[in-house]
């Protein structure tokens, strides 16, 4: 009889060399992003040698900002950013104070 492992690993969050959600995401899509500036200066005509420095010099600071970011903000921390960020810095109320407290009484049809 074959045993097979259960899968443990149901709940969690999609981890890749330390990398957590988000940053994953990021990752992929800015090695893409470098991947198709690349290609396009390369069909463009420019130097195929400054076109492999710049792919590697924007790739190693990908790599090196999205680790950074991960140690510094953790798991959901951008995300807790961008809410704090569409947080209203002040509450406002235009209405006057006697308005606040006046009840509106309405008559029954």
């Amino acid at each position: 009889m074959a045993s097979y492992p259960i899968n443990k690993g149901i709940g969690k969050t999609v981890e890749f060399k330390g990398l957590k959600s988000q940053y994953l995401f990021i990752f992929a899509g800015g090695l893409l992003g470098i991947f198709v500036l690349f290609v396009i200066l390369y069909l463009a005509g420019v130097n195929q040698l400054f076109c492999i420095t710049l792919g590697v010099i924007l790739a190693s600071i990908l790599v090196w900002q999205t680790f950074a970011l991960n140690e510094k903000y953790g798991e959901y921390g951008l995300m807790k950013l961008n809410a704090n960020r569409n947080h209203p810095k002040y509450i406002l109320n235009r209405k006057s104070f006697h308005r606040l407290f006046h009840l509106i009484h309405r008559t029954a049809l």
